[in-house]
C-alpha cells in the first residue's frame, strides 16, 4: 500500500468523488506520515491495516479541522499512545 490508497480511503471516508481536492489530501496525508516518522519517532507501514487506518483518519480529521483550534481527538490520542507504545516513539539518548 501507499500514499495513493490513503488518499482514496480518505476521499471515501469525506463522500469525496472528484479528483479536485487530490493534491491537498495527498499534502495532508504527505504531512501525516512525516510527522509520525520525524516528530513521533513512528516507522509507519502503510501495509499494516492499523497503521494504514490511523493514518486515513489522522489526514480525514486533520482535513475536515483545518479551520478549527480544537485538539486532538480522545479516539486519536488514544490510536497515537498505542502506537507509540507499540512501535516505539522518539527515544532521546541523554
Amino acid at each position: 500500500m501507499d500514499l495513493a490508497t490513503v488518499v482514496d480511503l480518505v476521499k471515501d471516508r469525506l463522500g469525496i468523488r472528484s479528483n479536485v481536492r487530490d493534491t491537498y489530501i495527498t499534502s495532508i496525508a504527505n504531512a501525516v506520515v512525516t510527522e509520525l516518522d520525524e516528530e513521533k519517532g513512528l516507522a509507519i507501514d502503510l501495509a499494516n491495516p492499523y497503521h494504514l487506518m490511523f493514518v486515513v483518519d489522522y489526514a480525514t480529521w486533520r482535513y475536515q479541522s483545518r479551520d478549527s483550534d480544537g485538539a486532538m481527538p480522545r479516539h486519536l490520542q488514544y490510536r497515537l499512545h498505542n502506537l507509540m507504545i507499540h512501535v516505539g516513539g522518539v527515544q532521546n539518548d541523554v
